[in-house]
Order: C-alpha cells, then sequence, then structure tokens
C-alpha cells in the first residue's frame, strides 16, 4: 500500500490516505480526479525512504528539498540544514527532557523497584 499526503496552498499536510499498489503510480491523479476529492497529494513513506519522513497532519512540505519537516517540538528550536529540529543546547547522554520554560535538559529520575 501506498500513502499519500494531501497539501494545502501553503504546504501544510491535511491528512494522509492510502493508495492501493495498483493505483501508487497515479496516486495524484487517483485521489484527486477518481475519487473526487480534490487537492494536491504527495507520496510519503513509512518507510522513510522518500521525502525524508513519513508526513503527518500538521507538517509541512518544503518543495525545494523535496521533504517534509516534523512540527516544531518547542518554540525555541531550530531547524537545521538537514531539516532536524535542533534545541539550544545538544542533549545529554542518558534520559532527559526539554523543560522549555527553564531553557535545559532535565534528567528523567526512574524510581528504584
Amino acid at each position: 500500500m501506498a500513502h499519500f499526503a494531501e497539501i494545502d496552498s501553503n504546504n501544510k499536510v491535511l491528512r494522509v490516505l492510502v493508495v492501493s499498489n495498483d493505483d501508487e503510480h497515479r496516486g495524484q491523479e487517483f485521489l484527486a480526479n477518481d475519487l473526487g476529492l480534490g487537492g494536491t497529494w504527495i507520496q510519503t513513506s513509512y518507510n522513510n525512504n522518500i521525502r525524508k519522513q513519513y508526513a503527518g497532519v500538521g507538517y509541512s512540505y518544503n518543495e525545494t528539498a523535496d521533504v517534509f519537516i516534523a512540527l516544531q517540538p518547542f518554540e525555541s528550536w531550530t531547524l537545521d540544514e538537514n531539516h532536524d529540529w535542533q534545541p539550544p543546547t545538544p542533549r545529554p547522554d542518558g534520559d532527559f527532557y526539554w523543560d522549555e520554560d527553564d531553557q535545559q535538559w532535565v534528567e528523567i529520575e526512574i524510581p528504584e523497584a
């Protein structure tokens, strides 16, 4: 099965639908015309072997790079040249989560059993 993301005029992903392998080669035409859905449809892949990563609702499509870009996880994070979101400081080794309010990584404390 093939997956196609519908994008709006701002290149935001609206939804992702499945198309049979028989119609994969004509996914845009099949979804827009045969099913009468209209719109612009771009193929995406669960295997991340095309367009960087699987498209999700709210993701954006960068036409120039031909990649889908994930939602920005935090306001302070920036997009790098590989279209990956990067935190203001690198993540340390171990179990940490990003605290946006304090702009720092916080270690996850796992209670002993």
